[in-house]
């Protein structure tokens, strides 16, 4: 697959000492869902800010579509855009101004087609007439990313994207987003809503203190670093584990009323030739639960280490 974004040995380091990037080195695919993960502070707005030339570079590199961001910066800018945290409108023009002022900003040609389908596809159609300072900040959030479509991107930036948007609404945005995924945009984001990351995005990277921390395939960081558990409940109280089931993975109640049976990691438990062991010892099941680690509890794990 062809990379979109090259990112070399990047840093970032301010005049009073901190250091908010160090030698990130990070690759993203063209027409992919990049979700880049990390606390506050970690350095995803930094490096997405360096990227979009809005911060410069303390050392390294990036190119985007080849094009040096420093270099080449005329060229590298013409292929992005940022949706970023802050919201920063004209109070008092319509939706559909801010639109086509977007537009000249790019140096692109009218196209009030474009703006009637990005519109509807954000919900904003009936908003196209109000002013902007008479919407609610979902709404405004809303706007902020058509107006970064107005440039056509081919790597579209979003920078926490949905705060402050309603649930119903959120997920109108993402169903758009996935469209425009399917047009062949490549889209970066970061996001507080680990949910939303688990999924929408074919990768995903952690960022901690300024260093890429891991990149991988999400159903494979799923698989790879997913926990799971088997909760089964006894019809009758166990008094004592048998022998055969004494096992590091599992593990009896204090209430003598459920076996707690932990997988995963790389361990992929035989579930027919446990319900065996089971029955050849006289257990009688009452109830089977079973739980997986999302993608929040392996991203807490990896930033705890």
């Amino acid at each position: 697959m062809m990379s979109i974004l090259k990112i070399k040995n990047l840093s970032k380091e301010y005049q009073d000492g901190t250091k908010a990037l160090n030698n990130v080195s990070l690759e993203i695919n063209e027409g992919e869902i990049f979700a880049l993960l990390g606390p506050n502070g970690a350095g995803k707005t930094t490096l997405i800010n360096i990227v979009c030339g809005l911060v410069n570079p303390s050392g390294g590199e990036a190119l985007i579509g080849g094009f040096d961001i420093i270099k080449q910066y005329r060229q590298a800018r013409s292929l992005v855009s940022l949706v970023p945290q802050e919201i920063h409108l004209d109070p008092f023009i319509t939706v559909e101004q801010t639109l086509e002022f977007a537009r000249g900003f790019f140096g692109k040609s009218k196209n009030p087609e474009l703006i009637k389908e990005i519109l509807l596809g954000l919900s904003l159609l009936d908003k196209k007439d109000n002013k902007v300072i008479k919407l609610s900040g979902g709404m405004k959030r809303r706007v902020l990313i058509a107006k970064a479509l107005m440039n056509e991107p081919e790597v579209l930036f979003l920078d926490e994207p949905t705060a402050g948007v309603d649930v119903e609404l959120r997920r109108d945005m993402w169903k758009f987003i996935a469209k425009i995924k399917k047009q062949g945009t490549t889209i970066i984001l970061t996001t507080h809503y680990l949910e939303e990351a688990e999924e929408m995005a074919d990768r995903i990277g952690i960022i901690d203190k300024g260093e890429i921390k891991m990149v991988e395939n999400k159903d494979i960081l799923m698989k790879k670093m997913g926990k799971k558990q088997l909760l089964i409940s006894l019809k009758k109280t166990l008094e004592n584990l048998p022998s055969a089931l004494q096992k590091d993975y599992i593990s009896l109640s204090e209430d003598k009323q459920s076996l707690l049976v932990n997988y995963g990691n790389g361990f992929e438990l035989d579930v027919a030739d446990l319900m065996q062991t089971l029955k050849n010892n006289n257990i009688l099941i009452g109830d089977i639960v079973t739980k997986q680690s999302s993608l929040e509890d392996i991203f807490i794990d990896l930033i705890n280490k």
